[in-house]
Protein backbone atom coordinates (compact mmCIF):
# COMPACT_ATOMS: atom_id res chain seq x y z
CA UNK A 1 0.00 0.00 0.00
CA UNK A 2 1.40 3.40 -1.05
CA UNK A 3 1.26 6.00 1.68
CA UNK A 4 0.04 9.49 0.71
CA UNK A 5 2.61 12.26 0.45
CA UNK A 6 2.99 14.23 3.68
CA UNK A 7 1.37 17.61 4.16
CA UNK A 8 3.85 20.47 3.81
CA UNK A 9 1.51 23.48 3.50
CA UNK A 10 -1.72 24.48 5.22
CA UNK A 11 -4.21 27.11 4.14
CA UNK A 12 -6.91 28.53 6.40
CA UNK A 13 -9.96 30.25 4.92
CA UNK A 14 -12.15 32.39 7.12
CA UNK A 15 -15.28 33.16 5.13
CA UNK A 16 -18.82 34.32 5.69
CA UNK A 17 -20.14 30.86 6.59
CA UNK A 18 -17.31 29.52 8.74
CA UNK A 19 -13.71 28.35 8.64
CA UNK A 20 -12.06 25.82 6.34
CA UNK A 21 -8.57 24.39 6.26
CA UNK A 22 -6.68 22.47 3.59
CA UNK A 23 -3.39 20.60 3.73
CA UNK A 24 -1.35 20.23 0.55
CA UNK A 25 1.54 17.96 -0.34
CA UNK A 26 4.68 19.30 -2.01
CA UNK A 27 3.20 18.69 -5.47
CA UNK A 28 -0.03 20.53 -4.64
CA UNK A 29 -2.31 17.56 -3.98
CA UNK A 30 -4.94 18.06 -1.27
CA UNK A 31 -4.12 15.51 1.43
CA UNK A 32 -6.53 16.82 4.07
CA UNK A 33 -9.52 19.13 4.32
CA UNK A 34 -11.76 20.24 7.19
CA UNK A 35 -14.62 22.69 7.66
CA UNK A 36 -16.29 24.17 10.72
CA UNK A 37 -19.39 26.30 9.98
CA UNK A 38 -20.57 29.15 12.12
CA UNK A 39 -23.52 28.21 14.31
CA UNK A 40 -25.40 31.41 13.49
CA UNK A 41 -24.86 34.74 11.71
CA UNK A 42 -23.66 36.41 14.91
CA UNK A 43 -20.60 34.14 14.96
CA UNK A 44 -19.44 35.53 11.62
CA UNK A 45 -18.61 38.82 13.36
CA UNK A 46 -17.21 37.36 16.59
CA UNK A 47 -13.39 37.04 16.83
CA UNK A 48 -13.81 34.41 19.56
CA UNK A 49 -15.95 32.34 17.18
CA UNK A 50 -13.43 32.83 14.34
CA UNK A 51 -10.68 31.39 16.50
CA UNK A 52 -12.86 28.55 17.79
CA UNK A 53 -13.75 27.48 14.24
CA UNK A 54 -10.13 27.73 13.08
CA UNK A 55 -9.00 25.56 16.00
CA UNK A 56 -11.70 23.02 15.19
CA UNK A 57 -10.57 22.92 11.57
CA UNK A 58 -6.92 22.42 12.44
CA UNK A 59 -7.79 19.72 14.96
CA UNK A 60 -9.87 17.89 12.35
CA UNK A 61 -7.13 18.37 9.77
CA UNK A 62 -4.66 16.81 12.18
CA UNK A 63 -6.94 13.81 12.53
CA UNK A 64 -7.01 13.38 8.75
CA UNK A 65 -3.28 13.79 8.11
CA UNK A 66 -0.15 14.44 10.14
CA UNK A 67 0.75 18.11 10.48
CA UNK A 68 4.22 17.37 11.84
CA UNK A 69 5.97 18.06 8.52
CA UNK A 70 4.00 21.17 7.61
CA UNK A 71 6.52 23.86 6.73
CA UNK A 72 4.19 26.83 6.56
CA UNK A 73 0.63 28.11 6.71
CA UNK A 74 -1.24 31.10 5.33
CA UNK A 75 -4.65 32.58 6.11
CA UNK A 76 -7.22 34.32 3.96
CA UNK A 77 -10.08 36.38 5.33
CA UNK A 78 -12.99 38.42 4.07
CA UNK A 79 -11.70 41.51 2.30
CA UNK A 80 -12.25 44.71 4.25
CA UNK A 81 -13.26 43.17 7.60
CA UNK A 82 -11.49 45.11 10.36
CA UNK A 83 -11.37 44.99 14.15
CA UNK A 84 -9.81 47.00 16.97
CA UNK A 85 -7.45 45.28 19.43
CA UNK A 86 -5.41 46.29 22.45
CA UNK A 87 -1.61 46.23 22.76
CA UNK A 88 -1.70 42.46 23.39
CA UNK A 89 -3.86 41.80 20.35
CA UNK A 90 -7.06 41.17 22.30
CA UNK A 91 -10.29 42.41 20.66
CA UNK A 92 -11.81 45.54 22.14
CA UNK A 93 -15.29 44.71 20.94
CA UNK A 94 -15.21 46.62 17.69
CA UNK A 95 -15.67 44.56 14.51
CA UNK A 96 -16.93 45.96 11.23
CA UNK A 97 -17.46 43.40 8.50
CA UNK A 98 -16.59 43.64 4.82
CA UNK A 99 -20.19 44.52 3.91
CA UNK A 100 -20.91 46.94 6.77
CA UNK A 101 -21.20 50.53 5.53
CA UNK A 102 -19.18 52.94 7.64
CA UNK A 103 -21.54 54.33 10.30
CA UNK A 104 -20.09 57.82 9.77
CA UNK A 105 -20.81 59.15 6.29
CA UNK A 106 -18.61 62.18 6.93
CA UNK A 107 -15.57 59.88 7.10
CA UNK A 108 -16.42 58.44 3.71
CA UNK A 109 -16.72 61.94 2.27
CA UNK A 110 -13.41 63.05 3.80
CA UNK A 111 -11.59 60.04 2.33
CA UNK A 112 -13.10 60.85 -1.06
CA UNK A 113 -11.66 64.37 -0.95
CA UNK A 114 -8.17 63.24 0.11
CA UNK A 115 -7.59 59.96 -1.70
CA UNK A 116 -6.51 59.28 -5.29
CA UNK A 117 -9.47 58.86 -7.61
CA UNK A 118 -8.75 55.17 -8.21
CA UNK A 119 -8.13 54.24 -4.56
CA UNK A 120 -9.98 51.11 -3.34
CA UNK A 121 -10.26 52.87 0.04
CA UNK A 122 -13.02 55.07 -1.33
CA UNK A 123 -16.78 54.48 -1.11
CA UNK A 124 -19.44 53.64 1.45
CA UNK A 125 -17.83 50.26 2.14
CA UNK A 126 -14.35 51.70 2.64
CA UNK A 127 -12.33 49.56 5.03
CA UNK A 128 -10.29 52.66 5.86
CA UNK A 129 -13.43 54.54 6.91
CA UNK A 130 -14.47 51.61 9.09
CA UNK A 131 -10.99 51.48 10.64
CA UNK A 132 -10.98 55.19 11.48
CA UNK A 133 -14.47 54.86 12.98
CA UNK A 134 -13.28 52.03 15.25
CA UNK A 135 -10.21 54.01 16.25
CA UNK A 136 -12.31 56.99 17.32
CA UNK A 137 -14.12 54.71 19.76
CA UNK A 138 -10.79 53.33 21.10
CA UNK A 139 -8.00 55.84 20.33
CA UNK A 140 -5.22 53.63 21.74
CA UNK A 141 -6.28 50.59 19.74
CA UNK A 142 -4.51 48.84 16.90
CA UNK A 143 -6.44 48.00 13.74
CA UNK A 144 -6.20 44.51 12.26
CA UNK A 145 -7.84 42.69 9.40
CA UNK A 146 -9.57 39.38 10.00
CA UNK A 147 -6.70 37.26 8.65
CA UNK A 148 -4.14 39.29 10.63
CA UNK A 149 -5.90 38.56 13.90
CA UNK A 150 -5.98 34.82 13.30
CA UNK A 151 -2.26 34.95 12.52
CA UNK A 152 -1.74 36.55 15.94
CA UNK A 153 -3.66 33.70 17.58
CA UNK A 154 -1.46 31.18 15.81
CA UNK A 155 1.71 32.70 17.17
CA UNK A 156 2.74 35.96 15.52
CA UNK A 157 3.91 38.38 18.19
CA UNK A 158 3.66 41.50 16.02
CA UNK A 159 0.83 42.82 13.89
CA UNK A 160 1.47 42.07 10.22
CA UNK A 161 -0.92 42.12 7.30
CA UNK A 162 -0.63 41.37 3.60
CA UNK A 163 -0.95 43.97 0.87
CA UNK A 164 -4.14 42.38 -0.52
CA UNK A 165 -6.03 42.87 2.75
CA UNK A 166 -4.38 46.27 3.22
CA UNK A 167 -5.54 47.59 -0.16
CA UNK A 168 -9.03 48.73 0.93
CA UNK A 169 -7.49 50.25 4.06
CA UNK A 170 -5.53 52.65 1.85
CA UNK A 171 -2.22 50.89 1.26
CA UNK A 172 -0.31 52.12 -1.80
CA UNK A 173 0.90 49.19 -3.91
CA UNK A 174 3.09 51.39 -6.11
CA UNK A 175 5.20 52.78 -3.26
CA UNK A 176 4.60 49.79 -0.96
CA UNK A 177 3.79 51.95 2.04
CA UNK A 178 0.89 53.45 3.94
CA UNK A 179 0.42 56.84 2.22
CA UNK A 180 0.52 60.15 4.03
CA UNK A 181 -3.00 61.12 2.99
CA UNK A 182 -4.56 58.49 5.28
CA UNK A 183 -3.08 60.34 8.27
CA UNK A 184 -4.89 63.49 7.19
CA UNK A 185 -8.03 61.39 6.85
CA UNK A 186 -7.72 60.42 10.52
CA UNK A 187 -5.72 57.18 10.53
CA UNK A 188 -2.37 57.29 12.38
CA UNK A 189 -0.05 54.90 10.54
CA UNK A 190 1.34 53.58 13.83
CA UNK A 191 -2.11 52.13 14.54
CA UNK A 192 -1.95 49.94 11.45
CA UNK A 193 -0.07 46.65 10.96
CA UNK A 194 3.14 46.24 9.03
CA UNK A 195 2.51 45.14 5.44
CA UNK A 196 4.17 42.30 3.54
CA UNK A 197 3.55 40.80 0.12
CA UNK A 198 1.13 37.89 0.02
CA UNK A 199 2.92 34.63 0.77
CA UNK A 200 5.99 36.19 2.36
CA UNK A 201 7.16 34.37 5.53
CA UNK A 202 6.56 36.66 8.53
CA UNK A 203 7.16 34.49 11.59
CA UNK A 204 6.66 31.09 13.15
CA UNK A 205 3.76 29.49 14.98
CA UNK A 206 3.39 29.61 18.74
CA UNK A 207 2.17 27.26 21.49
CA UNK A 208 -1.50 27.41 20.48
CA UNK A 209 -0.67 26.13 16.98
CA UNK A 210 1.83 23.56 18.25
CA UNK A 211 -0.86 22.17 20.55
CA UNK A 212 -2.83 21.38 17.38
CA UNK A 213 -0.01 19.34 15.87
CA UNK A 214 2.08 21.90 13.99
CA UNK A 215 5.83 21.82 14.52
CA UNK A 216 7.75 24.64 16.26
CA UNK A 217 9.48 25.52 12.98
CA UNK A 218 6.26 25.92 10.99
CA UNK A 219 6.29 29.36 9.37
CA UNK A 220 3.40 31.79 9.22
CA UNK A 221 3.15 33.40 5.78
CA UNK A 222 1.42 36.67 4.95
CA UNK A 223 -2.04 35.71 3.72
CA UNK A 224 -4.51 37.27 1.31
CA UNK A 225 -8.19 38.02 0.81
CA UNK A 226 -10.78 35.31 0.26
CA UNK A 227 -11.28 36.50 -3.32
CA UNK A 228 -7.60 36.26 -4.22
CA UNK A 229 -7.34 32.87 -2.52
CA UNK A 230 -10.33 31.57 -4.47
CA UNK A 231 -8.63 32.58 -7.74
CA UNK A 232 -5.39 30.82 -6.76
CA UNK A 233 -7.32 27.70 -5.73
CA UNK A 234 -8.50 27.14 -9.30
CA UNK A 235 -4.95 26.74 -10.57
CA UNK A 236 -5.12 29.91 -12.68
CA UNK A 237 -1.73 31.61 -12.64
CA UNK A 238 -0.65 32.51 -16.19
CA UNK A 239 -1.17 35.91 -17.77
CA UNK A 240 -4.56 35.86 -19.48
CA UNK A 241 -6.02 33.14 -17.27
CA UNK A 242 -9.55 34.11 -16.29
CA UNK A 243 -11.90 32.84 -13.61
CA UNK A 244 -15.64 33.37 -13.73
CA UNK A 245 -17.62 32.91 -10.51
CA UNK A 246 -21.22 32.10 -11.39
CA UNK A 247 -22.92 32.59 -8.06
CA UNK A 248 -25.65 34.99 -6.94
CA UNK A 249 -23.78 37.58 -8.96
CA UNK A 250 -21.23 37.15 -11.74
CA UNK A 251 -17.62 37.97 -10.85
CA UNK A 252 -14.82 37.97 -13.43
CA UNK A 253 -11.12 37.90 -12.56
CA UNK A 254 -8.10 37.91 -14.82
CA UNK A 255 -4.36 37.43 -14.31
CA UNK A 256 -2.52 40.44 -15.71
CA UNK A 257 1.13 41.38 -16.17
CA UNK A 258 0.39 44.89 -14.89
CA UNK A 259 -2.13 46.64 -12.65
CA UNK A 260 -5.44 47.88 -14.07
CA UNK A 261 -7.50 50.28 -11.98
CA UNK A 262 -10.83 51.75 -12.99
CA UNK A 263 -12.78 52.98 -9.98
CA UNK A 264 -15.81 53.81 -12.12
CA UNK A 265 -16.26 50.08 -12.77
CA UNK A 266 -15.22 48.91 -9.31
CA UNK A 267 -11.98 47.54 -10.76
CA UNK A 268 -8.73 47.60 -8.82
CA UNK A 269 -5.63 45.44 -8.92
CA UNK A 270 -4.24 43.05 -6.34
CA UNK A 271 -0.65 41.85 -6.58
CA UNK A 272 -0.51 38.07 -6.07
CA UNK A 273 2.72 36.09 -6.47
CA UNK A 274 4.25 37.28 -9.79
CA UNK A 275 1.11 38.67 -11.43
CA UNK A 276 -1.68 41.19 -10.89
CA UNK A 277 -5.27 40.16 -10.38
CA UNK A 278 -7.93 42.43 -11.89
CA UNK A 279 -11.65 42.01 -12.32
CA UNK A 280 -15.16 43.26 -11.99
CA UNK A 281 -18.56 42.16 -10.72
CA UNK A 282 -21.94 42.37 -12.46
CA UNK A 283 -25.24 42.59 -10.63
CA UNK A 284 -26.56 39.85 -12.91
CA UNK A 285 -26.25 36.22 -11.89
CA UNK A 286 -27.92 33.34 -10.16
CA UNK A 287 -30.00 35.54 -7.88
CA UNK A 288 -31.91 36.75 -10.93
CA UNK A 289 -32.67 33.19 -12.06
CA UNK A 290 -33.70 32.19 -8.56
CA UNK A 291 -36.11 35.10 -8.27
CA UNK A 292 -37.67 34.61 -11.71
CA UNK A 293 -37.83 30.82 -11.92
CA UNK A 294 -37.07 29.38 -8.48
CA UNK A 295 -34.60 26.60 -7.71
CA UNK A 296 -36.87 23.56 -7.85
CA UNK A 297 -37.45 23.61 -11.63
CA UNK A 298 -33.95 24.35 -12.90
CA UNK A 299 -32.91 20.74 -13.42
CA UNK A 300 -35.93 20.01 -15.61
CA UNK A 301 -35.57 23.29 -17.50
CA UNK A 302 -31.86 22.66 -18.07
CA UNK A 303 -32.67 19.35 -19.79
CA UNK A 304 -34.74 21.28 -22.33
CA UNK A 305 -32.11 23.89 -23.21
CA UNK A 306 -30.81 23.91 -26.78
CA UNK A 307 -27.59 25.96 -27.04
CA UNK A 308 -27.35 25.25 -30.78
CA UNK A 309 -30.56 27.21 -31.38
CA UNK A 310 -30.26 30.71 -29.85
CA UNK A 311 -33.54 32.27 -28.75
CA UNK A 312 -32.81 35.70 -30.19
CA UNK A 313 -34.02 37.27 -26.94
CA UNK A 314 -31.87 40.26 -26.09
CA UNK A 315 -32.06 40.14 -22.30
CA UNK A 316 -29.97 42.00 -19.75
CA UNK A 317 -30.97 40.04 -16.62
CA UNK A 318 -31.17 42.27 -13.56
CA UNK A 319 -33.58 42.24 -10.63
CA UNK A 320 -33.76 46.03 -10.45
CA UNK A 321 -32.21 49.00 -12.24
CA UNK A 322 -28.50 49.51 -11.73
CA UNK A 323 -25.34 47.88 -13.06
CA UNK A 324 -21.69 48.30 -12.12
CA UNK A 325 -19.76 46.15 -14.61
CA UNK A 326 -19.29 45.81 -17.57
CA UNK A 327 -21.66 48.80 -17.76
CA UNK A 328 -21.41 51.42 -15.04
CA UNK A 329 -24.85 52.96 -14.69
CA UNK A 330 -26.77 53.08 -11.39
CA UNK A 331 -29.99 53.44 -13.36
CA UNK A 332 -29.30 50.85 -16.05
CA UNK A 333 -32.65 49.08 -16.67
CA UNK A 334 -33.25 45.33 -16.73
CA UNK A 335 -34.28 43.85 -20.09
CA UNK A 336 -36.54 40.86 -19.46
CA UNK A 337 -39.23 41.08 -22.11
CA UNK A 338 -40.84 39.70 -24.05
CA UNK A 339 -41.27 36.66 -21.82
CA UNK A 340 -42.07 33.50 -23.81
CA UNK A 341 -44.84 31.18 -22.65
CA UNK A 342 -42.30 28.34 -22.45
CA UNK A 343 -40.14 28.79 -19.34
CA UNK A 344 -37.35 26.70 -20.88
CA UNK A 345 -37.01 29.29 -23.63
CA UNK A 346 -37.15 32.07 -21.02
CA UNK A 347 -34.44 30.30 -19.00
CA UNK A 348 -32.24 29.95 -22.08
CA UNK A 349 -32.75 33.63 -22.86
CA UNK A 350 -31.60 34.55 -19.35
CA UNK A 351 -28.48 32.40 -19.71
CA UNK A 352 -27.76 33.88 -23.14
CA UNK A 353 -28.01 37.35 -21.63
CA UNK A 354 -25.61 36.47 -18.82
CA UNK A 355 -23.22 34.90 -21.33
CA UNK A 356 -23.22 38.18 -23.25
CA UNK A 357 -22.45 40.05 -20.02
CA UNK A 358 -19.51 37.73 -19.34
CA UNK A 359 -18.13 38.28 -22.85
CA UNK A 360 -18.61 42.05 -22.54
CA UNK A 361 -16.92 41.95 -19.13
CA UNK A 362 -13.71 40.38 -20.37
CA UNK A 363 -13.81 42.75 -23.36
CA UNK A 364 -14.19 45.67 -20.96
CA UNK A 365 -11.13 44.56 -19.02
CA UNK A 366 -9.22 44.38 -22.30
CA UNK A 367 -10.24 47.91 -23.34
CA UNK A 368 -9.13 49.20 -19.94
CA UNK A 369 -5.65 47.78 -20.50
CA UNK A 370 -5.79 44.17 -19.29
CA UNK A 371 -4.27 41.37 -21.40
CA UNK A 372 -6.45 39.33 -23.75
CA UNK A 373 -8.30 36.38 -22.27
CA UNK A 374 -6.57 33.05 -23.01
CA UNK A 375 -8.47 30.58 -20.80
CA UNK A 376 -11.40 30.38 -18.39
CA UNK A 377 -11.98 28.35 -15.26
CA UNK A 378 -15.45 28.44 -13.71
CA UNK A 379 -16.59 28.21 -10.11
CA UNK A 380 -19.99 28.56 -8.47
CA UNK A 381 -23.29 26.81 -9.04
CA UNK A 382 -23.55 27.82 -12.69
CA UNK A 383 -20.44 25.79 -13.50
CA UNK A 384 -22.54 22.63 -13.20
CA UNK A 385 -24.85 23.54 -16.11
CA UNK A 386 -23.46 21.89 -19.29
CA UNK A 387 -25.73 23.78 -21.66
CA UNK A 388 -24.68 27.12 -20.22
CA UNK A 389 -21.05 26.04 -20.44
CA UNK A 390 -21.55 25.30 -24.14
CA UNK A 391 -23.02 28.79 -24.69
CA UNK A 392 -20.15 30.42 -22.84
CA UNK A 393 -17.47 28.39 -24.59
CA UNK A 394 -18.88 29.45 -27.97
CA UNK A 395 -19.17 33.12 -26.97
CA UNK A 396 -15.71 33.47 -25.43
CA UNK A 397 -13.77 31.35 -27.91
CA UNK A 398 -11.02 30.31 -25.48
CA UNK A 399 -10.04 27.12 -23.68
CA UNK A 400 -12.29 26.15 -20.78
CA UNK A 401 -10.12 24.48 -18.15
CA UNK A 402 -11.17 22.56 -15.03
CA UNK A 403 -10.73 24.32 -11.71
CA UNK A 404 -8.19 22.52 -9.53
CA UNK A 405 -10.28 23.40 -6.48
CA UNK A 406 -13.10 25.72 -5.46
CA UNK A 407 -11.86 25.99 -1.88
CA UNK A 408 -10.17 29.26 -0.92
CA UNK A 409 -8.17 27.37 1.73
CA UNK A 410 -6.39 25.54 -1.10
CA UNK A 411 -5.49 28.90 -2.61
CA UNK A 412 -4.10 30.15 0.70
CA UNK A 413 -1.97 27.01 1.03
CA UNK A 414 -0.70 27.51 -2.53
CA UNK A 415 0.91 30.77 -1.39
CA UNK A 416 3.10 28.67 0.90
CA UNK A 417 3.99 26.25 -1.88
CA UNK A 418 4.88 29.09 -4.24
CA UNK A 419 7.40 30.45 -1.75
CA UNK A 420 8.73 26.95 -1.17
CA UNK A 421 9.31 26.45 -4.89
CA UNK A 422 10.72 29.91 -5.58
Amino acid sequence: MTLPDPAVAVGIDLGTSGARAAALSANGDVVGFAASPFADPAESRSPAAWWTRVRECLAALGDATSLAQVEGLAIDGTSGTVLSVDAKGQPLGGVLMYNDPCPDAALVERIATLSPADSPARGANSALARAIHLLRASPEAMILHQADWIARQLGLTVSITDENNALKTGYDLATERWPDWIVEAGMPIERLPQVRRAGEPVGVVGPSAMALGLSPGCRVHAGTTDGCASFLATGASQIGDGVTALGSTMVLKLASSHPVNAADYGIYAHRVLDFWLVGGASNSGGAVIRALLGDDRLEDLTARLNPDQPTGLDYYPLLKPGERFPINDPAYPPRLSPRPADDAVFFQGLLEGMTAIERQGFERLRTLGAPPLRSVRTVGGGARNPAWTAMRRSALGVDFLPARSVEAAVGAASLVLARRQA
